[in-house]
């Protein structure tokens, strides 16, 4: 096992003390130059977590913008932008008679309105692009997987409950939906976990809201447990030139573009806060006995367990190939801890992922009694 310091080290790079593996700097990435002409891009969606960062940086290329949803969030965001109002689930009408070379599908997670917005679209609209999820895949034992790997399934395909069971192979519908439509016009992305500032899930944000608190931090499992994660900000920006091309095909989207460690990740994160903090690694045996559950109260991990072993390990060379890049995690977490701390008090007392602070507690009383009986 690498001591602290060597993951220490490893973590000032993934944090950008050296970044040079981590591809493009911040001016490089958000520079306005590259877009072969001005598009015209629809995005259904718009203004929830990656779609304002997609809005931004297409605005910034010389695009122009349509956006539509049901006007309910935030929608006092991009006043210069056309906005058309409706509903994927029943009210498409405000979309016909439109022309686009670009449609972004940020909003499906059911098959049926994948398939009624591509059918209104297919003549209106020259190339679809639709954001699915590594989710689809249904065997996570697979290390490496790439875009090939088998997709889960439903016995009843017109099933239309999102739950854990089926949010996965619902979306594996839908990039069917798309592709029966658009055929070699579509493209599909097929992100991991998305994070950053602006995500109101706190699958990511509970680590750099714990680690800025302070004091003991109750770490999951083995050090060397891979984690994956992806910055909104990469992700929609990527997409903007994906629809510049156009380019079709299947892409995983997740990073960074080598594995990173849970460690790395937590130490990394360490390295932009002053708190004083310290790590308590538990194994995932204990954590499991306690109840502690993966991905919920330790958001981003899940132990590589028999089954599991390639859960963190999806093969993303496809969308590297094409340019997909990934900023520093320091500039995450930082953004991260930043946005966090912008939202009412009330919101920040209510983390909506991790570990209790009592529990957290808890557990790390009976870990520290257990060794040393």
């Amino acid at each position: 096992m690498e001591s602290r310091r060597s993951f220490l080290r490893k973590s000032l790079v993934v944090a950008g003390v050296s970044a040079g593996n981590l591809r493009s700097s911040k001016a490089e990435r958000l520079s306005p130059s590259g877009a072969v002409r001005p598009l015209r891009i629809l995005i259904l969606g718009g203004t929830g977590f990656i779609g304002p960062h997609q809005v931004r940086y297409a605005l910034d290329r010389g695009h122009q913008l349509t956006l539509f949803n049901r006007g309910k969030t935030n929608p006092h965001l991009f006043p210069e932008v056309e906005k058309l109002r409706g509903d994927r689930n029943d009210d498409l009408e405000s979309l016909r008679g439109g022309q686009w070379d670009v449609v972004i599908d940020n909003s499906a997670s059911i098959p049926r309105w994948v398939r009624q917005s591509t059918e209104l679209l297919r003549e209106s609209a020259a190339h679809y692009i639709y954001v699915s999820s590594i989710s689809v895949y249904s065997d996570n034992s697979i290390i490496g997987m790439d875009e090939t790997a088998p997709v889960g399934t439903l016995d009843d395909p017109t099933v239309e409950e999102i739950t854990g069971a089926t949010f996965g192979p619902l979306k594996a519908l839908c990039e069917q939906e798309a592709r029966r439509v658009f055929g070699e016009r579509c493209t599909v992305i097929r992100p991991g976990l998305i994070v950053g500032p602006g995500d109101r899930s706190d699958r990511f944000t509970y680590w750099p809201v714990r680690i800025d608190r302070g004091g003991e931090v109750l770490a999951p499992g083995n050090p060397t447990d891979p984690v994956q994660i992806i910055d909104a900000r990469d992700l929609a920006q990527w997409m903007i030139r994906m629809a510049e091309g156009p380019t079709a095909g299947t892409f995983n989207a997740t990073g960074p573009g080598s594995l990173l460690s849970m460690a790395e990740m937590l130490y990394g994160i360490r390295a932009v806060t002053s708190s004083e903090v310290s790590f308590t690694w538990v194994d995932a045996a204990f954590l499991s006995e306690h109840e502690v559950q993966p991905w919920a109260d330790m958001p981003v991990w899940v132990p590589p367990t028999e089954g599991m072993e390639g859960f963190s390990r999806v093969d993303c060379s496809a969308a590297l190939s094409q340019g997909l890049t990934f900023r520093p995690l320091a500039e995450t977490s930082r953004d991260t801890i930043d946005w966090f701390k912008t939202l009412p008090e009330e919101r920040r007392k209510d983390l909506r992922a991790g570990i209790d602070p009592a529990r957290e507690v808890e557990v790390l009383r009976a870990w520290k009694a257990r060794n040393q009986s």
